[in-house]
């Protein structure tokens, strides 16, 4: 019997693939090494969470503009992912893997020695560039792995974006109760330095750049219209959904990703080739992509809030720390997922593991809709629901690079990556407006209510199943039946 779909060894027909040269000897090396930077990369994500709330007095600065030291990151990655991919197809995966891990560096030094709110951004946004090193490293797996180990490596991979921020969150906490908020800055510069040196003596520079010139206009275009659409969802909440300040961003946004569309099609060297964008299985997992990274957030946001919030209010009035080792059993959970998403990646096809992932996301919401009486009860839900991350996360970049030639593997899991983002970014609008629609007053503090965290959970599971019925569209891969066939 067939499969549905292609694995990551077969998804490309040999009139796509180049000639690459033999796998590298020290494959697991390489596997382990890009696992471990995307944890760390992505662990920036959470890194400032748990002194959030002092960053006002720490920075001298308003609560409004300290809010901007998580955006920033947001939007450093969000820009850097398709970039990145870019990049790598044309100069070399690792060049632009040990730049990414470079800017990491830098990032964190900045945060770390600067103590005010221009060199905290700053920092904060050249740490979010960094995210360019997943989707890059990503695309580099099928290069460096032999075909029986790619799923595996795939999906150990994809699944740091999940581990590293739900690690992150205890993590940064007790680094920042035990020393003080800049060490954690001076810590993630320690860790960038590793895995800066890992690259450079563990990763080849394999040949595999396919040349080409940077389409600096579609770069600018794309930055700018993300930034204005994100920008505007991502500060909606606090300027007012209807504010001519929120409206002007998001059309700016609109207006600039339009025409930054109409460019790159008719570019003969574009950033990104929407037309193989427009493939319907890169297109559908894309869309996939949004619904999977809207529920993946939900529940990262929406859990932690109530397990903090007060018990006199309905919550379970635990700390930031005790907060983040809850949560640190899902986090786990997708790494342990990925050796079986690989395995179901190479029995079922990445798309029915795609399917299953997001259903068994959708099941971790409802568990948490119906049982949310205790802390280990909403631990078990968010158990669940990584697990389905976990698998989804996998699926979604196999999919694509099933879909596309080898040159251009980079720059469509960048895009992939950037979907997500997209995905979290509405979930993070969606769910403070939820929130806020129905609270109670305590201390002077409006407290989320018991209703508006079901709410949460139930518009969670919703986003899982859509994303289950968008997969289920992916058509069979062309290439699949003739290697059948064979």
């Amino acid at each position: 019997m067939s499969r549905d779909d292609a694995t990551p060894s077969t998804a490309i027909s040999d009139t796509a693939t180049p000639s690459t040269p033999d796998m590298p000897r020290n494959a697991l090396a390489i596997v382990i090494t890009l696992c471990f930077g995307g944890l760390v990369a992505s662990l920036m994500q959470t890194l400032i969470i748990p002194v959030q709330p002092e960053l006002p007095q720490l920075l001298n600065t308003s609560i409004s503009n300290a809010s901007w030291i998580i955006t920033a990151t947001l939007l450093g990655g969000a820009v850097a992912m398709p970039i990145a991919g870019r990049l790598g197809d044309m100069y070399g995966k690792q060049r632009v893997i040990l730049a990414s891990s470079v800017l990491l560096v830098v990032g964190s030094l900045i945060c770390a020695i600067g103590g005010s709110l221009l060199p905290m951004l700053i920092g904060r946004t050249v740490q979010g560039l960094a995210m360019g090193f997943i989707p890059v490293g990503i695309s580099l797996m099928r290069e460096v792995t032999p075909p029986r180990l790619t799923s595996m490596a795939v999906a150990a991979m994809s699944a740091t974006l999940g581990v590293g921020g739900a690690i992150g969150l205890p993590l940064s906490a007790w680094v920042a109760q035990t020393w003080d908020w800049r060490a954690l800055f001076w810590t993630s510069a320690g860790l960038a330095v590793i895995i800066t040196v890992l690259v450079l003596t563990v990763i080849p520079n394999i040949a595999d750049n396919a040349g080409g010139k940077l389409d600096v206009v579609g770069a600018i275009g794309l930055s700018v219209g993300l930034c204005g659409a994100l920008i505007a969802i991502s500060k909606g909440k606090d300027w007012g959904w209807t504010s001519g300040t929120t409206l002007g961003f998001f059309a700016l946004g609109i207006v600039v990703l339009l025409a930054w569309a109409y460019f790159e099609l008719r570019h003969s060297d574009p950033l990104v080739d929407l037309r193989s964008s427009a493939k319907p299985t890169v297109l559908l997992t894309n869309i996939a992509a949004i619904a999977i990274g809207f529920g993946m957030m939900a529940q990262a946001i929406v859990v932690p809030m109530m397990l903090e919030v007060p018990e006199a209010a309905g919550g379970f009035g635990q700390t930031i720390l005790q907060t983040g080792l809850w949560m640190a059993p899902g986090g786990i959970m997708m790494m342990v997922f990925a050796p079986v998403s690989g395995t179901l990646i190479n029995n079922l096809g990445p798309k029915l593991t795609l399917a299953i992932g997001a259903a068994v996301l959708g099941v971790g919401y409802l568990t948490a809709f119906f049982l949310m009486n205790a802390p280990w009860q909403l631990a078990v839900a968010s158990i669940i629901a990584s697990a389905g991350v976990g698998i989804g996360y996998a699926a979604m970049p196999t999919l694509v690079m099933g879909a596309v030639p080898l040159t251009e593997a980079g720059a469509a899991v960048g895009l992939n990556g950037l979907m997500r983002s997209v995905g979290t970014t509405l979930s993070s609008a969606i769910m403070a407006v939820v929130l806020a629609a129905s609270t109670v007053s305590m201390g002077g503090h409006d407290i989320p209510t018991h209703t508006a965290f079901k709410w949460c959970f139930l518009i969670g599971a919703i986003a899982a199943f859509v994303g289950v019925a968008i997969t289920m569209l992916i058509p069979r891969s062309a290439s699949t039946t003739e290697e059948t066939v064979a």
